[in-house]
């Protein structure tokens, strides 16, 4: 015999305005109270079956009504309620309203701990316990959009340089009774599922890229990070489809290079700079000598041969390609 493992279906549940029960029910309520009186009062006259009856039917009225107002459930906007009966789902209560259902129906949410368990996770911090906890009232599930920030980590990226890169996943609950079903405590198996899911994402990628060749055209953590955090929102959302968990957007917050290799990486870049400045220079600087010949040569202002040509590309270079100024050394005898 199968079992299945997985909670897939939800049942929207249709449940009676709460306030005419709670207007009724009170008044039954006090009504009950008052025959229970008035039934006490003739008993000690010494009356018969009439006294018994509103004294019997007080005590009735007097045990069943309270158990009426715990049906009553209050609802918020984007907020629902998943209800089980004796252990087995009843139904999913969505929508802001005063509702009434079987009294005898129980809440259920994993992120809210019971008084016994709360008093057993003190050795948590505080704030650790909000964390996993969403911020609907009672045992509702929210429906709202919420932001997970979890702690930065430390991974190695395609190259084998480690990393620190922190993200922020902004999910919501679309499916209450699959994220109370399926899984322990959705909040923190989310948690786990998008640290699971930045390792795998970030070791396909470099943080940068040196090389001006064919891996150029290559995908890094810093050039491309809104692909990346696309690609990690996919591998989430299948990965949490189950939970009943829709990923909205994931956004990368923190990247930067471990601190045992950052002051080398940053030399690194220092360098590439340098070096991409001076193939700049030397560029414009063989450009200008260039342009310099041909103008001397073309508008006949003077003849150089080639040892001069050498001799004059070689001092141009020196003054445009050099980091001081050039100190001129002027020839006043001769043409050379």
């Amino acid at each position: 015999m199968e079992q299945n493992l997985s909670f897939t279906e939800e049942k929207r549940l249709n449940a009676s305005g709460g306030m005419p029960i709670l207007i009724i029910n009170t008044l039954v309520l006090i009504a009950g109270i008052a025959g229970f009186i008035i039934g006490i009062t003739r008993a000690e006259a010494g009356s018969g079956f009439g006294t018994v009856l509103a004294v019997t039917g007080g005590i009735v009225v007097f045990l069943m009504c309270p158990i009426l107002y715990v049906g009553l459930k209050v609802l918020k906007p984007n907020e629902a309620l998943v209800l089980t009966l004796f252990g087995k789902y009843y139904g999913t209560l969505m929508g802001p309203g005063f509702y009434f259902v079987n009294p005898f129906v129980t809440a259920i949410n994993p992120t809210k701990s019971a008084p016994a368990e709360a008093a057993q996770k003190q050795k948590l911090a505080d704030e650790e316990r909000k964390k996993m906890s969403d911020h609907a009232s009672g045992k509702a599930v929210s429906l709202k959009i919420m932001t997970l920030n979890n702690d930065r980590q430390k991974i190695n990226d395609k190259l084998g340089n480690p990393i620190e890169i922190g993200v922020v996943v902004i999910w919501r609950v679309v499916n209450a009774a699959k994220a109370v079903f399926n899984v322990d405590n959705y909040i923190e198996f989310l948690s786990i599922q998008a640290d699971s899911s930045l390792r795998n994402i970030v070791r396909l990628y470099p943080y940068d890229i040196w090389d001006e060749d064919e891996s150029a055209d290559e995908m890094s953590l810093r050039g491309s990070s809104q692909e990346v955090a696309k690609r990690l929102r996919d591998e989430l959302q299948s990965k949490v489809e189950d939970a009943g968990l829709e990923i909205v957007e994931t956004r990368i917050t923190h990247l930067a290079y471990s601190p045992e290799i950052a002051a080398a990486m940053l030399q690194r870049q220092q360098a590439s700079a340098i070096i991409d400045a001076r193939k700049l220079i030397v560029e414009g600087a063989v450009g200008m000598v260039q342009m310099a010949l041909n103008q001397l040569s073309e508008n006949h202002i003077v003849t150089l041969d080639d040892e001069r040509k050498a001799a004059m590309v070689s001092n141009l270079l020196v003054v445009l390609c050099g980091n001081k100024e050039a100190q001129p050394v002027v020839n006043s005898g001769s043409i050379y």
